[in-house]
């Protein structure tokens, strides 16, 4: 039986054995989209039903720690804008908290750091065929969607970025609110016992450790709660989503 249930990782993996290139390349092949980006709603039923939905990613002893986490997607934004965040050491930067919520947030850096924080060493898969174990560390986004408190209409939870892709087009991804509340899915500030650089997304990164990379954004500076995802740039919940066809949910 176990061997019947093949995990989304170890699909990933066999599939990106031998690829060359990174997520852009990859996303533009017919061939590659169509046998690993199909699916979406079977996929999402047969993990949901299989698994307790706190079911936890594996976290691993530091000794098993990579010694190089590599950075990928936007390196840096390298906005007039960011820059000057970058230059301030982020001392003005905001997530704010909106949407169908009844309290509107915007929080510092200097807030979430002040919060309850959680630490884990999980391993984070990308679709270019690597992966790479490092410990995150940051406020549960639990925290910060229960000080906002979400309307009963809320279902998803979307992330606007300061990156920029294909034309000026903004990063964005979004989950549902089984992973946004469960107890892995974190609002990074730091990786490895050290402050988020920029390659890794600082100031602040989503680290939402049952999906692929791609769903992990990067440098977020708004979480918006909404009832549906078809009104949100592209409409279908993520960057890459709208324009290469990647599959919405992405469990592994």
């Amino acid at each position: 039986m176990s061997r019947l249930l093949m995990t989304r990782r170890a699909l990933v993996g066999g599939l990106a054995a031998g690829l060359v290139g990174g997520c852009d390349a990859l996303g533009q092949d017919e061939g590659f989209r169509s046998i690993l980006f199909k699916g979406a709603d079977w996929n999402m039923w047969t993990q949901r039903a299989l698994m307790d939905r706190h079911a936890l990613a594996r976290e691993f002893r530091p000794d098993q720690m990579s010694p190089v986490f590599r950075t990928n997607g936007t390196r840096n934004p390298d906005t007039p804008d960011y820059n000057a965040h970058v230059a301030a050491g982020f001392a003005d930067w905001r997530v704010r908290v909106d949407g169908l919520v009844a309290r509107p947030q915007s929080f510092s850096v200097a807030q979430m750091l002040s919060m309850p924080q959680r630490a884990q060493i999980t391993r984070h898969d990308c679709v270019e065929g690597w992966s790479a174990i490092g410990k995150w560390q940051g406020p549960r986004l639990a925290t910060l969607l229960d000080a906002a408190g979400l309307r009963d209409e809320a279902r998803y939870i979307v992330f606007h970025c300061a990156d920029r892709y294909s034309g000026g087009r903004p990063y964005y991804e979004s989950i549902d609110l089984v992973d946004a509340f469960h107890p892995q899915t974190i609002l990074a500030l730091g990786l490895n016992d050290r402050r988020l650089d920029v390659g890794h997304g600082a100031p602040v990164r989503l680290r939402v450790e049952r999906q692929l990379g791609y769903k992990h954004a990067k440098y977020v500076d708004r979480i918006e709660a909404v009832a549906d995802l078809k009104p949100i740039h592209g409409g279908k919940g993520g960057l890459w989503e709208d324009i290469a066809d990647y599959e919405w949910y992405a469990g592994i």
